[in-house]
This record gives C-alpha cells, structure tokens and sequence, in this order.
C-alpha cells in the first residue's frame, strides 16, 4: 500500500472507532431499548451532552470523509503524490483526530479551527489533483 493511501485506510479505521465509541456512549446514556428500536419517538432519558457531541462529531466525520477519499484517490491515480500531498494527507488525519475530543471537550473556538485545517487540506489535495 502506498503512504497516500494508507491515509484513507487510517481515517477509515478512525471514523469506525468514533462510531463504535459514540454509540456506546448513546447506548448506555439513553439504553438500548431506544437505540435498537426505530427511533419513532423522542429518548426516556436525556442524553449527556458530552455523547450528544460525540454523535455529532461522527456525522460531521460522516459528511467530510467522501471529500477526504476522493481527494486523496485522485492523488494516487493523477500521480501528483508530493511532500506536499502526503502531508496534507497526515495533517488531515490528525486534525481529524483531534477535531473528536475538541468537539467533545467543548473547546470554542478551537473545534472550528481544527476543522478548518482540515478543510484546508482536502482542499489543497483536491488542487494538487488539478496542477
């Protein structure tokens, strides 16, 4: 496997472990009487809020990894891999990284500074692609 793509298989393997993680948390906050049911009615009990960030933590993950992949398989298939591409790469995976216990942890502003970073660097892969 190339370092490029290792990337993508590292986030991948983290995206799982912050789904594993979120759920456990929402399973013993609200039970599993709730979270195996269709969810056709609001929780008995409420959820903390550090598992509530937690949840939206991952869909956040949910919407910027498709972004991420694509980025860095156009990389990989346009040749363009470059310190500078596989860097992006790594800074992206560790924001990614540290964007969860930011979110959870609350830390305003520096949770949407981190994201940005790794905004930052799926917009420069997805450049890269095009030079």
């Amino acid at each position: 496997m190339t370092p490029i793509l290792l990337t993508i298989a590292l986030a991948g393997l983290l995206h799982i472990v912050q789904f594993v993680v979120a759920s456990t948390m929402a399973n013993m906050d609200v039970g599993p009487g709730y979270t195996t049911s269709p969810r056709d009615r609001d929780p008995s009990r409420p959820m903390r809020n550090v598992t509530a960030r937690m949840l939206r933590a991952y869909d956040n993950n949910v919407q910027m990894f498709p972004f991420f992949a694509a980025a860095v398989f156009l990389i990989h298939l346009t040749d363009q891999v470059s310190t500078l591409t596989l860097g992006a790469a790594w800074v992206y995976l560790a924001a990614r990284a540290l964007y969860i216990p930011a979110y959870a942890l609350g830390w305003q502003p520096w949770r949407s500074y981190i994201w940005l970073v790794a905004l930052a660097c799926v917009a420069i892969l997805f450049i890269a692609s095009l030079i």
